[in-house]
């Protein structure tokens, strides 16, 4: 029988389609509430905003930064453009339950992010982890960026983006090396609080929160 109203219609094969720039979002919709679409946050810095890395766009970037001896010291990703291919390909496969993004100041990458689920990672065996916890890593790219007070300003840009984009999650998680000092102090200063050092397979780390209810004390 004929369509009697007058509204196109859609050509659903077309609608449907799965393309590779759309597989990640469609990951992060579940888990982690979309980080590609949490918009910009305002900083004294600059305008910030999360970019979910794409392999092709951004390995050179990120395999350069991987190769400096600061960030080799406790990421350990040292090596040729297929060691950090074969890190990324672990997250960008996977079930999106860790979302690696680059860090733009005002357009320009300068931080490397992995925003994931601490809740659903290996990580909650060693913490009384809460649903929606939500857990960040991070490194500053370029040695210049660093020691300036940069690190600061953006963990907590990342973290409010984290509280105002995922209504489930109460905390903010990171377990940075007890021993990397700038890092924790980084987060200390961005209103975060040590609440226990934990024994990790790779390291011993300071367990970093940011609690939703201490928002805007710290």
């Amino acid at each position: 029988m004929p369509r009697t109203d007058a509204r196109p219609v859609a050509d659903d094969t077309t609608e449907l389609r799965l393309t590779p720039e759309l597989l990640p979002r469609l990951a992060e919709a579940d888990l982690l509430d979309s980080p590609a679409g949490w918009g910009p946050a305002a900083t004294r810095a600059g305008l910030f905003r999360l970019e979910p890395v794409r392999l092709g766009r951004d390995l050179d970037l990120l395999t350069r930064w991987m190769n400096d001896p600061v960030v080799d010291a406790f990421w350990e990703l040292r090596g040729p453009s297929a060691v950090t291919a074969a890190h990324l390909r672990t997250l960008l496969d996977g079930d999106g339950r860790s979302i690696p993004c680059l860090g733009l100041l005002d357009g320009t990458p300068i931080s490397y992010w992995e925003i994931y689920r601490a809740d659903l990672d290996p990580l909650a065996r060693h913490y009384p982890a809460r649903p929606h916890d939500t857990g960040i890593h991070v490194l500053l790219g370029e040695a210049a960026d660093r020691g300036r007070g940069l690190g600061t300003t953006l963990l907590r840009a990342v973290a409010d983006l984290v509280l105002d984009n995922r209504p489930r999650c109460t905390r903010v998680i990171a377990e940075p090396d007890i021993r990397n000092t700038p890092s924790v102090t980084a987060f200390l200063n961005s209103g975060f609080r040590l609440a226990a050092e934990i024994d990790l397979p790779e390291k011993r780390a300071a367990l970093m929160l940011r609690e939703r209810a201490l928002r805007t004390l710290l």
